[in-house]
Parts: structure tokens; sequence; C-alpha cells
């Protein structure tokens, strides 16, 4: 018996013995439920378009022949994910003729992004990329990028609105599985396909295949219902342009805006996961200097730290139930802050197999288990009355921390060495865990699951005056100049002009007063 198939049943055997132990406890029993079962094949659907776009994309067009310098193109079509929350308000209130009313809102949106997306993907598989005849494969790779975030979008709602409460958590971490799983078809299977060591059906051929991974999420769609998506505005007779635009536009940013605690939560959704995000960027080069081999590296990884994830992601859910919201979180955040501290460990040792994949395992089922927990912070931040919109810019602004702050990583650890870039990373998620105590002080993180009140109508019906208007539309300006501020090369200068806009309008939006009524 080969090492590696022994290293393989090991893993196997390890994961079916936590399984089934697991559910004996009551705490993981809603993974078995109707619901986290539909979050999951959710999650299917939501999760191969990406790797499709990116991994699995870059890897054809290199074996083709295209050169390097044209595959970066491809960093352009991360960009409409990170910037989803400026459309997030049309799939919240935009009614769509027939399909809304012979579905829903989310499903009707659900099915028609998905009809797009299928025949942009098989465009995209057709259209036959050759060096310097690029434009009709980038025209409908950008296409897939959009559809792709818009469906996010929907599905994201979509599970969010469907979830009880004490499934809330487990739908979560469901819902990261399913995505996962996209994430396997669309990379390791679509290769498996096109590959001549594989099926040999070529490119085209693959990609089309791949785009029926969309299946699932109509099943799971059909098998849940419309949901619980509240709609006060959009049907009521003599709405004018105007009102419309305010519910739809200004009161989601508006509602969270003037929360208590609004931009503390901010801060604290911008920086928890940044020491974590540093670690993760700089954890392949320290491999390759640590002298690892290639297959030492996917064993490990790949094999032994996936399965780690995925244990860690099925301990969030029970872990909130336990500890509740504020206590799941501040610990959870502690785990992934220390156990950074096994790369330092690593780092010390050198080259030795057994500490990496001890390193791996435990940064990985930490990893999971914050996964699951802040993913779930977020969701239920989202008032049901704005799901799409307020998720997609609350994902906006996570992805800024683990983006954007994450940078100097790569330069910290040239001038300090492995050992202390480690420390620093344990260094650099004190910021978080401070504002998260703020938080929990001031009674801002409430132990249950949902972190929101219901709207209040009356405010969202004042007049909100130009100064508020004037600070929305400032936050707008700078999240987004400073989510593109990496993919563009952005000059350091003007990220922050977008960093101070951004701050500039929060406050406005925070602080400035309604119009006056005569």
């Amino acid at each position: 018996m080969s090492v590696d198939l022994m290293r393989f049943l090991i893993f196997v055997g390890i994961l079916v013995a936590v399984a089934m132990v697991a559910m004996t406890s009551k705490t993981f029993r809603p993974y078995l439920r109707k619901n986290p079962a539909i979050a999951f094949l959710l999650g299917v659907s939501s999760g191969f378009p990406l790797t499709l776009l990116i991994a699995t994309m870059t890897f054809w067009l290199a074996r083709i022949g295209i050169d390097t310098a044209t595959i970066g193109f491809m960093v352009a079509l991360g960009i409409p994910y990170t910037i989803k929350f400026l459309w997030a308000p049309l799939v919240d209130k935009l009614p769509l003729p027939f399909l809304t009313k012979t579905f829903g809102q989310r499903r009707g949106w659900l099915f028609f992004i998905q009809a797009l997306l299928f025949f942009s993907i098989w465009q995209l598989g057709a259209s036959n990329p050759q060096q310097g005849n690029m434009g009709l494969f980038a025209v409908w790779a950008l296409i897939t990028a959009f559809l792709s975030a818009t469906q996010d979008i929907v599905i994201d709602a979509y599970r969010i609105e469907i979830l009880e409460e004490d499934e809330f958590a487990h739908g979560t971490a469901t819902n990261q599985f399913g995505y996962r799983t996209g994430n396997l078809i669309a990379g390791a299977g679509t290769i498996y396909f096109a590959s001549q060591e594989g099926l040999g059906l070529g490119w085209a051929t693959a990609y089309g295949l791949t785009a029926f991974a969309i299946i699932p999420a109509i099943i799971g769609a059909l098998w849940a219902g419309p949901g619980k998506f509240v709609d006060r505005y959009s049907h009521v007779a003599g709405k004018t342009p105007g009102q419309w635009l305010t519910e739809a536009v200004v009161n989601p940013f508006r509602e969270f805006l003037t929360r208590h605690g609004a931009f503390i939560i901010l801060g604290f959704v911008l920086v928890y996961k940044v020491g974590d995000a540093m670690g993760q960027a700089m954890l392949s080069p320290m491999i390759v200097d640590l002298g690892f081999s290639d297959t030492d590296y996917i064993t490990a990884n790949k094999l032994w730290g996936f399965g780690a994830l995925i244990v860690g992601s099925a301990l969030g859910a029970p872990f909130i139930l336990w500890l509740g919201m504020g206590r799941a979180l501040l610990i959870s955040g502690l785990l992934m802050m220390f156990s950074n501290g096994m790369f330092m460990l690593l780092a010390a040792t050198g080259n030795s197999y057994w500490m990496m994949v001890a390193a791996i395992c435990t940064e990985n089922l930490t990893s999971g288990i914050g996964l699951t927990v802040f993913a779930t912070y977020l969701s239920g931040l989202s008032s049901i009355a704005y799901t799409a919109t307020q998720f997609a810019l609350l994902s906006s602004f996570a992805g800024v921390g683990r983006t954007f702050m994450a940078g100097p990583a790569g330069i910290i650890a040239e001038n300090v060495g492995w050992f202390w870039f480690w420390g620093f990373t344990i260094v650099a998620a004190i910021p978080g865990m401070f504002l998260l105590w703020l938080l929990w002080s001031k009674g801002y993180v409430v132990q249950g699951i949902r972190q929101t009140e219901a709207v209040d109508e009356t405010k969202l019906r004042e007049p909100v005056g130009p100064i508020r208007i004037a600070g929305f539309l400032l936050v707008v300006a700078g999240l987004i100049g400073l989510l593109l501020s990496g993919p563009l090369e952005f000059a350091n200068s003007l990220t922050a002009i977008f960093a101070a806009l951004l701050v500039a309008g929060g406050l406005l939006a925070w602080k400035g007063q309604p119009a006056k009524v005569a």
C-alpha cells in the first residue's frame, strides 16, 4: 500500500468517525433538516462560477499557449463580485414580469439570472480563445462574472430568508460545504472533462457540462418555496419614482448606518479577520521556502487541511448554540488568532511533514469555526426588509479587510523572517478583538443569531435630506474605490482619498439632519 493511499484512508476514517460521533449530539441534528440541506444545494450553484472563471480558465488559457500578460486580465473578473452591492437594490425591490408573480421575488430573480448564466457559460466555452483573438472570449467572461455575482446576491438573500432561527448557523455551514463542492466541480471536474488525460471532451463541452451545476439551486428553490421576502413598497399604488428610489437605494443604507453602534460594527467587520488573511497570503511562499515537496504540500493542505476545514465549519453552528453569538465570535476569533502560533513552531522546526500537517490542520480547523460564526453574524445583521442589499454591502466591507488591509504581508515577512511574521499576524488580530469587546460591552452584539430589530417604518418614511444623501453617495464612492484599488492598482494616495471619503460619508449619513417638513 502506497504512503498516499494510507494517508487518504486515515483521512476518510477520521472524517467518518467524527461525523458519527457528532450526530449523537442534538446540537448537530439540525444539519439533517430540510432548510440546511437546501442551503447546501444553493451553495453548490453559487460556488462553481467563480472557480470556473478564475482558476479553471487560467489553467485552460495556459494550456493553449496564451501568454501570461494576457491571462492577467483575469483579475478584472473579480470586480463584479466586489461591487455587487451597487445593483443589489434592484434584486431586492424590482419585481420581474410574470416571474415574481409566479415564483416570488427571490425565486423569480434566481431563475431569470440562472437562465442567462447557463447561456453565457455555454457561449464562453464555445468562444475559442486564441492568442491575439481574445475579444469575444473576454466579453463572455465579463458577462458571466456579472451574472455570477448577481446570482450570489439572490442566493445569499434567499438563504438568509428561508432559514429558521434554530437552524440559521447550520444552514450557513452547509451553504459553505455546498460552495466548496461547487468549487470542486468547476475546478477538478471541468478539467477532467476537458483533459486528454481525463474524458477528453474538449473545453467547449466541458464548460457546457459544468453549466448544469445551476440545477442544485433550482431543485433547492422549488423545494423551499418563495421564502420570507418582505415587500412593503413595490406594489403600492400612486408611488412616485422618487419614493421607489428612496426605498430601494437610500433606505437600506440609512437603516443600517443609523443603527446604534453601526460604525463600530463596520470597523469590526473590516478588521476581524485581518491577521488570518495575512497568514493565508504568505502560507504558500513559506512552504516553498522551507523546502517541502509539492506532493507533501498538496496532501497536507488539500487532504488533511480540507478535512479540518470541513470539521471546523461543521463545529461552528453548535459553537454558536453552546456559547451564544457574542462568546462564539470572541472565542473563535481568539482561536484563529493563536492558531498562527503553530506556524511559528513550523518556521522554527523547518522541513517537518507532520509539523506542517499539524499547523495546517489547526489553522483550518479554527478558520472553519470562525468562518461559520462570522458568516452567520453577517447574515444576522442583514434586515429581512433589505436582505440582498445589506448582506452585499457587509460582505464587501469584509472583502476590504481580507484584501486591501492584508496587502503589506509580503513586505513584513521579507523584513522580519517567517517566525516573527507569524507572531505579527497574532498581534494584527488584536484590533478586531478590541472592537468586538467594545461592541459586546455596549450591548451591540446580542446572544441571538438575528442581530437586528424590526425596521421602524415611520423613521424610514421621514424625508432624507440632502446632507444624508450626499453622505450615502460618499460611502458608496469610497467603498468602490477601496475595493478596486487592488485589482486596478490605484496609487496609494488615491487609496487614502477613498478611505477618507468612506469615513466622511459615513459621518454625514449618520449625523446629517433630515429635511424640514413644512
